[in-house]
């Protein structure tokens, strides 16, 4: 049941926006934003409500019009002319609520060319993988909120899109709904499925993206691998998880270069003074309690949205401000 991609042509970005700009009433969303999604990845969209991570994604359904700037997906000049090989979920929640799951699901996957039978089997085969299985005769107008948001997400990727593009999908879903959606859309990524997805959780994006692209006041701030992040570090936060769970761990407080120590489910962060030499914070912490793992804190993306967005509400910082002091945080080029 599963198909690959092969594409149009030679196109390698399978989503590419240059230049791209939007205004409301005078009030500008979208600034200057370019964006190219590679075939096959998988690319977070984040930033705090209100960046303009939904109407780009509007833009790029082609929902809105940009006011400039060029927007092409799947080798062509409008979403309209690829419609039938993208799925969207967006970040308004609907179904015809009168009808019946299995019909909902099929209607839909018949809609963008999908064989009947195979739109029925491949419904029953994510319902059942999203603990659905016994919801398929039963109305949607029926189901409780959490369970049409699944049976929305079917939707999106039941006809096998080559373009997939959610719209916060994690809202509001429990977690024993989240993590069942993560595993689908991880196999959507080993089918080959192009995914660009927007949250402003930054755990999701850590788990789940090849690439982030952090948006603020509709500016594009960071545009980077994931494993590139991975591999930066913080110099100011040591974790230490001791080999004896019972371990007194206060005196780590006294190391010199600590500035403070916070413990949390048997780990410990320690903050390091700026200039000090972690390494040498690292030695004394072992020669104190014996450790089961020690080491200097990898850059989280929590961390840098919330220095960006906080930075920027207490000193109205510009753009170039912003970006230096992304740099900063992550070690790198913006």
């Amino acid at each position: 049941m599963s198909q690959q991609f092969v594409g149009d042509g030679d196109v390698a970005d399978v989503l590419k926006l240059l230049g791209v700009e939007k205004s409301f009433s005078g009030q500008p969303a979208v600034t200057a934003l370019d964006l190219a999604v590679p075939r096959g990845e998988t690319c977070g969209l984040i930033g705090p409500s209100g960046a303009g991570k939904t109407t780009s994604i509007r833009i790029i359904m082609s929902i809105l019009f940009p006011d400039a700037g060029k927007v092409e997906v799947l080798g062509r000049p409008s979403a309209l002319d690829a419609k039938d090989r993208i799925g969207y979920l967006p970040e308004e929640r609907g179904v015809y609520r009168k009808m019946r799951v299995g019909a909902f699901l099929k209607y839909l996957a018949c809609l963008k060319g999908m064989p009947e039978a195979l739109a029925r089997s491949r419904a029953r085969e994510l319902l059942a993988k999203l603990g659905l299985e016994d919801v398929e005769k039963k109305k949607c107008e029926d189901l409780s909120k959490g369970m049409l948001q699944r049976v929305q997400f079917v939707g999106a990727i039941v006809h096998q899109p080559e373009l997939l593009i959610l719209d916060e999908p994690f809202g509001g879903l429990d977690p024993v709904s989240v993590r069942l959606l993560k595993g689908v859309i991880s196999d959507e990524r080993r089918r080959g499925t192009t995914i660009l997805f927007s949250t402003h959780v930054m755990a999701h994006a850590e788990e789940l993206c090849d690439r982030v692209v952090m948006i603020h006041k509709g500016r594009k701030v960071l545009d980077e691998p994931m494993s590139s992040l991975r591999r930066r570090y913080d110099p100011t936060r040591v974790l230490f998880e001791p080999l004896d769970p019972k371990a007194n761990l206060d005196g780590l407080r006294d190391i010199a270069g600590v500035v403070s120590m916070q413990v949390k489910d048997g780990e410990a962060e320690l903050q390091v003074a700026a200039g000090t030499d972690p390494s040498m914070v690292i030695r004394e912490v072992a020669a104190r309690v014996v450790p089961a793992r020690v080491e200097i804190a990898r850059i989280r993306l929590e961390d840098v949205f919330v220095g960006i967005v906080r930075s920027d509400a207490k000193s109205g910082e510009s753009e170039q401000a912003l970006r230096q002091h992304l740099q900063g945080l992550t070690g790198g080029a913006a």
